[in-house]
């Protein structure tokens, strides 16, 4: 009869560690290509929905992780947020309780104003509407330089220099001057994009009622079949913004429209109408 001998134990020990090297190994490079996987990317020239203006815009599929750049140098410079930057605005006084609601007001000076619209007591919804930076003014100013900052840095939000709060003075009136009006606070079209996705997404320090009421207000358009929610802006120089999202059919694409032509007059309604441009265009090539 044949005695199997036992294998020695040294060996034996080196024949488990081989197994679990190459077990750990596997589950390493499944990890490793879990890391890896992300966005996918798509760069490309400005299309006839720009109508000839010089600019960039950015669109974001939430659905399939896809970003589309046209002019992709321009969509990662960092310009003034201008009036799109009373989206981070209404947020801000919400989160701090200088505002309750859509029906928040805050009390006119006696100033009359270029713009008719502003010209009297307004809620948050008229003041966001029709853009009032005096309202907005108060608005920051109550919820103060040090919130501020703070809010700006969970958002990493451009690159979140207040150090102008009053701004640069280009209106005689310093209500209508701000860190974010062609001053010293800056983000791109990519990261405009990013910061909405963050907000909308569930991925900040807001409540979900604070970006509710945030929603309720950016409502633009609603045929029925799709809704649109943005905010434009417009520069002292020849610059327009538009950002936003739309909801179409269970889908959600994020979007950042900024325009600026030394050779024309641009602002943010011609801005919205790319944008709207573009959305058509995407879906026709879906």
């Amino acid at each position: 009869m044949k005695l199997i001998r036992p294998l020695p134990l040294l060996l034996l020990c080196a024949l488990l560690l081989a197994g679990c090297g190459q077990e750990g190994g596997a589950l390493q490079e499944q990890e490793t290509a879990q890391t890896q996987t992300g966005p996918t990317w798509e760069s490309r020239t400005p299309s006839e929905a720009f109508q000839g203006i010089q600019g960039c815009a950015v669109l974001y599929d939430l659905g399939t992780d896809h970003y589309t750049l046209y002019q992709e140098d321009l969509c990662r410079t960092q310009v003034s947020p201008c009036s799109t930057f009373k989206i981070l605005s209404t947020l801000m006084g919400l989160h701090t309780g200088v505002l309750t609601g859509p029906e928040s007001t805050m009390t006119y000076s006696g100033i009359q104003y270029p713009v008719a619209a502003w010209n009297g007591n307004l809620t948050l919804a008229e003041a966001f509407q029709s853009s009032c930076v005096w309202y907005f003014r108060q608005v920051i100013d109550q919820v103060g330089q040090a919130s501020v900052a703070q809010q700006l840095a969970a958002l990493d939000y451009g690159n979140q220099d207040i150090s102008q709060w009053e701004g640069g003075g280009q209106n005689q009136s310093p209500e209508l001057n701000g860190f974010w009006i062609d001053s010293s606070l800056k983000i791109s079209p990519l990261e405009q994009v990013q910061v909405l996705t963050k907000v909308f997404e569930g991925r900040s320090q807001y409540t979900q009622e604070e970006v509710d009421t945030l929603r309720t207000i950016m409502l633009v358009q609603d045929d029925g079949t799709r809704q649109v929610y943005g905010k434009t802006g417009s520069g002292f120089g020849e610059t327009g913004w538009f950002v936003g999202f739309q909801e179409k059919a269970g889908a959600r694409t994020y979007f950042a429209v900024y325009l600026a032509d030394e050779n024309r007059t641009v602002s943010g309604s011609q801005a919205r109408e790319v944008a709207f441009a573009l959305l058509k265009e995407t879906a026709s090539l879906a």
